[in-house]
């Protein structure tokens, strides 16, 4: 497959996503489950543990600080998906502004965050990493009240796993999946519109709205 950005746009724009076997692999395929996982903006599961760490927490949030960073941090693992030309795709997305990357600092250490693609009001969720306890956890709730806050109406996590459920994802069908998705593309929201907001915030305001 001959991937260029704008054809990686256009697949997400009809709901399908790419990945490859794994990061030696060369070959590159379309994927579009039959159920599709998301992350319901409104309803991120913040345990009383976790809202605790957050508040004690003095990790510093950014958004594209160091993109290429947490791609390469979201592969650094036995098994990914993300080999060296999806790597250079998402890239050039980023170049483009319609990838971002959400990112938890300790000092300077990268130690936690997730990157994914943006079109519309819609956010394509790819991967995410952790390199302290709760760091996944955290970005996420994070990047859920970022999204929030800059207008975005979808946040697609593409299949939803035992972790991911854990803190409030859901799955729909395909055919849901889609009329969301079309929905979503109506609209526009910049995930550069506002600053990330601290983790003491979040957890201020989840508390307000729960």
């Amino acid at each position: 497959m001959n991937l260029t950005p704008e054809i990686l746009l256009h697949g997400y724009s009809i709901g399908v996503f790419p990945m490859a076997e794994h990061r030696d692999d060369p070959d590159i395929f379309w994927v579009d489950p039959r159920k599709r996982g998301l992350m319901p903006l409104d309803g991120f599961h913040m345990s009383r543990s976790l809202a605790r760490a957050m508040r004690r927490s003095d990790w510093r949030v950014a958004i594209n600080a160091d993109f290429l960073g947490t791609v390469d941090a979201c592969a650094d693992r036995a098994e990914t998906w993300i080999n060296a030309e999806i790597r250079s795709l998402y890239n050039a997305l980023f170049q483009m502004g319609h990838a971002h990357s959400f990112e938890l600092y300790e000092g300077e250490e990268l130690v936690g965050g997730l990157y994914g693609v943006t079109l519309g009001t819609a956010f394509f969720g790819e991967s995410m990493f952790s390199r302290r306890t709760n760091a996944s956890k955290m970005a996420l709730g994070a990047c859920v009240d970022h999204l929030q806050r800059c207008g975005f109406t979808l946040f697609d996590t593409q299949f939803l796993t035992d972790h991911l459920a854990s803190l409030g994802g859901i799955e729909v069908s395909r055919a849901e999946y889609h009329k969301m998705l079309t929905k979503a593309l109506t609209g526009q929201a910049s995930f550069t519109e506002l600053p990330p907001a601290s983790l003491q915030s979040v957890v201020q305001r989840s508390t307000q709205t729960s």
